[in-house]
C-alpha cells in the first residue's frame, strides 16, 4: 500500500512542478481513482494538479480511455448516418442560459440524430441535465432507455452524474466537488454512445487546440472545438459567442485541424446585450424561455446565439456548408416549428411514464406562448 501511494503522489508532485504524463500514465493513475485505490486527499490532488496544470491531448486521451473502458455502461444505437454530440465543459466566465441543449434541438429537428452526455450544474448555475428534467426527459433513466431514445426520436441524454451511466465511480467523484476539474472535458467526451461527430465548448481559449488534438487522438472524424468571448475581451464561455470574437478548432475528416477566429457580427449579427443571455431566474422559468426560443416567439439575442450555435453541427453533417448558411437554417428549423415537436417526442421515449411529463410540458408551451 505505501508503495503504491508513493508512487501515486510522485505523479502528483511531478505534475505540481508541471511536468505532463503520458497517455499510459494518466490512463493508469485515473484508474486508480475510478476503482477508489488512492486515499480523497490523494485522487484530489491529483484532479486539482492537473487541472491547475493545464491537461495535454494525451493526458485527457488517457483520462477519458480510463473512464470509458472500466466506468462507462456502452451502448451502440442504431441509426442511420453519422452520430453527433453537442455540449460545453462549464467552468467558463459568462454563465449563460443552456444554448448548447437549444441548439441540439435545432439540429435534431433537422434530422441529425443526437446522443447528448451532459451533467447536472457543477461550476454554472442550471446544466444540460437540470433544464432538460424540468422540461420533462427522464434524466436518471439507465443507458438503455437513452438509447431506444435516441433511436426512436432521434436525441437522447446520458447522464453524466448517474451510477446508471458511470457505475463505478464518475458520479460519486462528480457528487463530491463544487469546482471545475479535467473531468469536465474528458468526462464528457466519456459518451456510451461514442459519438464520431461533435461541437465541444470549452471554458478557456488555450484549451481549444488540445481539446480539438485529444478528440482527433480519442477517434472523433470531425468536430468543431469552441471557445467564446465577451464584448470586452476579458472574459469567456463555453460556445459561439454573439458578444465578441470566437476562437475555432476545426477537425476534418482528413485529420487536419484548422484554427481561426470568427466575429458574429462579420455573419450578419448584431451584437448581443450579454444580460439577456444569462441564466437569471429559477429552472422553470428559464424552461419557459428555451421554449419561447424554440418555439420562435424569441426573436431576439437568445434565439440568435442558439442559431450560431446550431451552425456548427449542421456543418460537419454535411446539412450546411459554412457558418452563414448554418444560422440561416437554423432560423429556419425554428421558424417551422420542428424543434418543439422534437421536444414532444423527446420527452415521449426518454421516459417510462411520459403521460404527466408531457402534460405539463404541454402546460408550460402554453405559457410561453401566451
Amino acid at each position: 500500500m505505501e508503495d503504491s501511494l508513493r508512487y501515486f503522489g510522485s505523479h502528483v508532485d511531478a505534475l505540481i512542478r508541471g511536468s505532463n504524463l503520458t497517455r499510459e500514465e494518466a490512463s493508469n493513475l485515473f484508474k486508480q481513482i475510478l476503482n477508489n485505490e488512492q486515499p480523497d486527499l490523494q485522487q484530489g490532488a491529483f484532479l486539482a494538479a492537473i487541472t491547475a496544470k493545464g491537461a495535454t491531448p494525451a493526458e485527457i486521451a488517457g483520462i477519458w480511455e480510463a473512464i470509458y473502458e472500466i466506468d462507462t455502461v456502452q451502448v451502440h444505437p442504431d441509426v442511420n448516418g453519422p452520430l453527433v454530440e453537442n455540449c460545453g465543459t462549464g467552468m467558463d466566465g459568462i454563465k449563460t442560459f443552456n444554448i448548447s441543449t437549444a441548439a441540439s434541438l435545432v439540429a435534431a429537428a433537422d434530422g441529425i440524430t443526437m446522443a447528448k452526455h451532459g451533467a447536472r450544474a457543477i461550476t454554472s448555475k442550471c446544466g444540460a441535465v437540470d433544464i432538460l428534467e424540468t422540461l420533462g426527459v427522464d434524466v436518471e433513466c439507465d443507458a438503455n432507455l437513452v438509447k431506444r431514445s435516441i433511436e426512436r426520436a432521434g436525441i437522447g441524454i446520458f447522464n453524466g452524474m448517474s451510477a446508471k451511466v458511470h457505475p463505478s465511480a464518475l458520479y460519486r467523484i462528480l457528487s463530491q466537488i463544487r469546482f471545475g476539474t479535467v473531468l469536465n472535458v474528458a468526462g464528457s467526451l466519456a459518451n456510451p454512445a461514442k459519438p464520431a461527430y461533435a461541437v465541444r465548448g470549452v471554458y478557456s481559449e488555450k484549451m481549444v487546440l488540445p481539446i480539438a488534438q485529444a478528440m482527433k487522438e480519442i477517434g472523433f472524424k470531425r468536430a468543431f472545438v469552441v471557445h467564446g468571448r465577451s464584448r470586452d475581451d476579458i472574459r469567456g464561455m463555453d460556445e459561439l459567442s454573439t458578444l465578441g470574437r470566437s476562437s475555432v478548432a476545426e477537425l476534418a475528416e482528413d485529420g487536419t485541424i484548422r484554427e481561426y477566429a470568427i466575429k458574429a457580427q462579420d455573419l450578419g449579427l448584431k451584437e448581443a446585450d450579454e444580460s439577456t443571455l444569462l441564466y437569471q431566474s429559477d429552472r422553470e422559468a428559464e424552461a419557459i424561455k428555451l421554449l419561447r426560443v424554440l418555439s420562435g416567439e424569441e426573436r431576439g439575442c437568445r434565439r440568435d446565439i442558439v442559431c450560431l450555435n446550431a451552425a456548427p453541427i449542421l456543418c460537419i453533417t454535411d446539412r450546411a456548408r459554412d457558418l452563414l448558411e448554418g444560422m440561416e437554417k437554423a432560423a429556419d428549423i425554428i421558424d417551422c416549428g420542428k424543434p418543439i415537436k422534437k421536444l414532444k417526442a423527446w420527452v415521449a421515449e426518454q421516459n417510462l411514464d411520459a403521460a404527466p411529463r408531457l402534460e405539463k410540458l404541454e402546460e408550460m408551451l402554453a405559457r410561453a406562448c401566451s
